[in-house]
């Protein structure tokens, strides 16, 4: 083999070699986006079942009038969020709204009863289901692209293209802990 052979393997593998990793790039990137659609959809969901809960709580506790606001101003900036970040603090307003909401409703057993408000607390539970699934899904995406792009030699070639890293949908301190929410009856309770 001439040395002129062996240069143009080289510059064909070295071509190949990136072609490749640049559509490892774009294949992640393409991933990303499906995933923090899946969350978008999941949140969506979840903004949907609001209205028709306060609606229905409120119906017993009509002068909770704050903890109505502070539901319904969360669920506005969850739905006006345009990236992960936005996104995480508004999630975590409303889950914190979610909670006082259900606090209210724990001093009223026939409310706690009620069959339309055990659905929707249902469709809720079963959506925080989907919701922690799809963030988990998310988040392993963002951590192979952003993995890829720290790592010799895909970092070169992934700066050479322009991709910066990804954020990570990420849990505030006080959605590390665990919630406890009791919609048991208590005796000492009054209707």
């Amino acid at each position: 083999m001439s040395l002129f052979t062996v240069l143009i393997l080289a510059v064909v593998l070295a071509g190949i070699y990136l072609i490749t990793i640049y559509n490892v790039f774009a294949s992640l990137k393409i991933k990303i986006g499906e995933a923090w659609s899946q969350i978008d959809v999941q949140l969506k969901r979840r903004t949907d079942l609001i209205p028709n809960l306060v609606e229905t709580v409120k119906g017993y506790a009509s002068h909770e009038k704050e903890v109505f606001e502070n539901v319904t101003q969360a669920r506005s900036a969850l739905m006006s969020a345009q990236n992960p970040k936005e996104a995480g603090e508004a999630d975590k307003a409303l889950t914190s709204a979610l909670g006082r909401l259900f606090a209210v409703a724990e001093n009223y057993p026939v409310l706690k009863a009620q069959e339309g408000f055990l659905n929707l607390q249902k469709e809720l539970s079963d959506t925080e289901d989907k919701v922690a699934y799809s963030r988990q899904f998310y988040n392993s995406v963002v951590r192979q692209f952003n993995e890829k792009l720290a790592v010799f030699p895909s970092n070169l070639i992934g700066k050479l293209f322009g991709y910066k890293s990804e954020e990570f949908f990420e849990a505030e301190e006080s959605e590390r802990k665990a919630v406890k929410v009791d919609f048991s009856d208590k005796s000492d309770k009054k209707e």
